[in-house]
């Protein structure tokens, strides 16, 4: 603040204090005007965004009245229209769409196509004819048709009941969908884009121009404000114009994938044509809210590609023993908003059911398999591989759908039933929070699932405001203890009288719950007490939320899309059963007998090549990078380092020391090719890995005979571009963001992590 004019008087000191205590020096420094945006919108209609603050909260809302409507109609086998919010955006009705399985949906930026009544009608009348008990229609209060005429919720209902003749409601949700208390996702999302606004004033120079904070994937990062509101305007624009399909690429790449999904699921019915091909989908592990949703996209969209599907039932265990049964469209019908698992899960791994497995896969004729689960389910797909050196039937594609309320699945920043996990911890916590408050000078020691994995403790003590959170990423000693009891003490000096801790359940060995609550309990003596409290189970149940159902739905479209998309390449070998030549998928009429003896491809333990591993069949761990971006992982061994190493190599292996001295690691001409275009082939957390990302998302890679030498293995990635050669870098020299590293054998976190690469 400046002060003064003409006079001598009001000319300030550049030392002096001024109003304030701020210095005219001080005041210099700071002579210009810096703004950062961040958008809180229910509508998340702000373009350069992934997700506004308070869209998921809307999303819980909608969610919730969607279920309770659900019962009522299945009652009185009625059909229901929903009005929700969105004016100028239909992302809340899109997503609401996906996450209870809706009939229809109307959204402004892609109105129906000429004749849609009939076509509405249709599918309502196959709906109910395919068994179900009710329909459910959703309408953004912006909606139009193709001319711009408004289509309102009255208008739909009127539409049914005329043609139809069926019982049929209305319900505006209107302004409870801004109500409520916060989800956990948005409370997270809130904190961390002000920490991120806040540290953008601070860095910014007279020169910064204006920048919105927006959620790119599972970042947050700053755009120019600007151009974000440019962008948002010219959705508006194309709408106005009539150019739909302009509209719906500008709101983003989100929105598009949601979108392009939806139509899958909604709009296209299984072809009388079968492919041939048939896949099996089964649960391992621990129950996940999510898993449901993830089965039922996965059935419906392998029947759109004409295969047969096979429902697993009881994990690995069931595939063994043979409780295996077709699954059809209508089955699956209603599972999206199903909490646990229908098809059951069990944490048994396959490596003593090798023989039964492969008689299973060879009775049933499977040529793919989708495992929707958690750490078990990664570590069998493991074993599956490593199984492949004796029982041929094996040689099938697999793909992993991580699964599980831990998170930690190694290669995927999220899994199917987290979030659910994460607000049942927040919703406890708020309440516990309440009795703390109510009686004062009160500390709770809660503990959370998890293993080895402290994800739900970290958010949920980020979501939940907690004094502390105990995880076993993060070494702590007793002094860290004694610290939070201090911390504690001068806490309830003050007007919050009350404490929350959170625990992750393996965090430590010795400094248990029982432990940290005797500690508290005798440290605070006379300034509080304590209560401790373990969540248990309850972590695994509850109705999924938005973002699991929508989640587990993407994520089942995806894996049906790359096994099938595998097998349409090896069926141009020829056949009718999916088997390994060389690494290569191809269809035979029988599988091709692999060599007697077979080393390990990798090993695990060390986080190391293995001993030279034929070429195989690559295993895709199918992940997740961003919010609503899907990738593929592809495991492959790679070449030897030609020369310029100082130490002799593993045989059939890359060299280690060459890549800590040198960074990169040269791939010889016709190992590793890359599209032109796509990036790099990047070496991954274990040199008998190459990665290489797709602009859409996927990793394609793939290890085969090399066609001059049967005992060298050729590398490709991508659709292998005309001397286009790629190089392997190790991924400890990209920079990034620190990634923990997790030991497959021992389901826990592995000393010094490395760099983990993010596209």
């Amino acid at each position: 603040m400046f002060r003064g004019g003409h006079g001598g008087k009001g000319v300030s000191h550049p030392t002096r204090p001024l109003l304030g205590g701020i210095t005219a020096e001080e005041a210099k420094k700071s002579s210009y005007l810096n703004i950062v945006g961040m958008v809180g919108s229910i509508d998340n209609d702000f373009c350069g965004t992934d997700m506004t603050i308070g869209t998921d909260s809307a999303l819980h809302r909608i969610m919730e009245i969607v279920d309770a409507i659900t019962t009522t109609a299945q009652s009185h086998q009625r059909t229901f229209v929903l009005e929700v919010m969105g004016r100028h955006c239909g992302y809340l009705a899109l997503i609401t769409s996906l996450a209870c399985g809706a009939d229809w949906v109307f959204i402004p930026e892609a109105p129906p196509e000429d004749g849609w009544e009939d076509h509405l009608c249709r599918r309502l009348t196959e709906t109910r004819f395919g068994g179900s008990r009710l329909n459910i229609i959703i309408v953004a209060e912006g909606a139009i048709d193709r001319h711009g005429k408004a289509i309102t919720s009255d208008d739909v209902k009127d539409l049914v009941v005329k043609r139809l003749g069926y019982d049929t409601r209305v319900t505006i949700l209107g302004h409870v969908q801004r109500g409520g208390t916060p989800s956990a996702f948005d409370r997270i999302l809130g904190s961390r884009m002000g920490v991120e606004a806040v540290m953008a004033l601070l860095e910014g120079t007279p020169d910064t121009p204006a920048c919105v904070v927006s959620l790119s994937g599972n970042q947050a990062v700053r755009l120019p404000l600007m151009e974000c509101v440019q962008v948002t305007k010219d959705v508006t624009t194309a709408m106005n114009e009539k150019r739909f399909d302009d509209a719906v690429k500008l709101r983003g790449r989100s929105f598009q994938n949601n979108w392009n999904v939806y139509k899958l699921l909604a709009h296209i019915r299984p072809p009388s044509a079968k492919s041939g091909y048939t896949l099996a989908v089964l649960n391992v592990g621990a129950p996940a809210a999510g898993m449901n949703a993830a089965v039922r996209s996965t059935v419906r969209i392998g029947l759109i590609h004409g295969h047969r599907m096979l429902a697993v039932h009881d994990g690995f265990e069931g595939l063994a023993f043979g409780k295996v049964e077709d699954i059809t469209w209508d089955q699956v019908g209603g599972w999206t908003g199903l909490g646990g698992s229908k098809l059951g899960t069990k944490r048994t791994l396959p490596k003593k059911y090798f023989e039964e497995i492969s008689a299973t896969i060879s009775s049933f004729s499977i040529h793919g398999l989708i495992i929707i689960g958690g750490f078990e389910a990664f570590i069998g797909s493991l074993e599956l591989m490593e199984g492949r050196a004796k029982f041929e039937e094996l040689c099938i594609p697999i793909c992993v759908i991580p699964a599980t309320v831990s998170n930690n699945v190694p290669g995927s920043d999220f899994s199917i039933g987290a979030d659910t996990a994460l607000n049942t911890i927040t919703t406890t916590c708020d309440r516990i929070k309440q009795s703390a408050a109510g009686t004062k000078r009160r500390v709770f020691i809660i503990e959370t699932m998890g293993g080895y994995c402290g994800y739900l403790a970290t958010m949920a003590g980020l979501a939940a405001g907690a004094d502390a959170a105990y995880i076993f990423e993060e070494h702590f000693s007793i002094r860290d203890l004694q610290i939070n009891v201090e911390h504690l003490t001068e806490k309830m000096k003050t007007t919050v009288k009350r404490g929350l801790v959170l625990r992750n359940e393996r965090c430590n060995e010795n400094y248990t719950t029982d432990f940290i609550y005797n500690l508290y309990t005798e440290e605070g003596k006379g300034i509080f007490d304590c209560r401790k409290n373990v969540l248990g189970h309850m972590q695994q149940g509850g109705t999924p939320t938005p973002f699991d159902r929508n989640f587990g739905t993407k994520m089942g479209a995806k894996s049906v899309a790359w096994i099938t998309g595998k097998i349409k390449e090896c069926s141009r070998h020829g056949g009718s059963h999916g088997g390994i030549a060389g690494g290569v998928l191809s269809v035979f009429a029988k599988p091709l007998p692999l060599p007697a003896a077979t080393p390990r491809i990798a090993d695990h333990q060390n986080s190391a090549p293995a001993q030279a591993a034929p070429a195989r069949s690559p295993f895709l761990l199918l992940y997740f990078k961003a919010k609503d971006r899907c990738a593929l992982w592809a495991w492959v061994p790679l070449p030897p380092p030609q020369g310029g190493c100082d130490a002799e190599p593993t045989p059939g292996a890359p060299c280690r020391s060459h890549l800590r001295q040198h960074g990169r690691l040269s791939v010889p001409a016709g190992h590793a090719q890359a599209q032109p275009g796509l990036p790099t082939p990047h070496r991954a957390q274990g040199a008998d890995r190459l990665r290489a990302p797709h602009p859409q998302g996927a990793v394609v890679a793939e290890a085969a005979p090399h066609p001059e030498d049967p005992g060298q293995v050729q590398h490709r990635a991508g659709h292998l571009g005309e001397g286009a050669h790629g190089a392997c870098q190790a991924e400890e020299d990209l920079p990034g963001v620190p990634h923990v590293r997790k030991d497959p054998l021992n389901n826990a976190p592995q000393k010094n992590p490395p760099q983990h690469l993010h596209f």
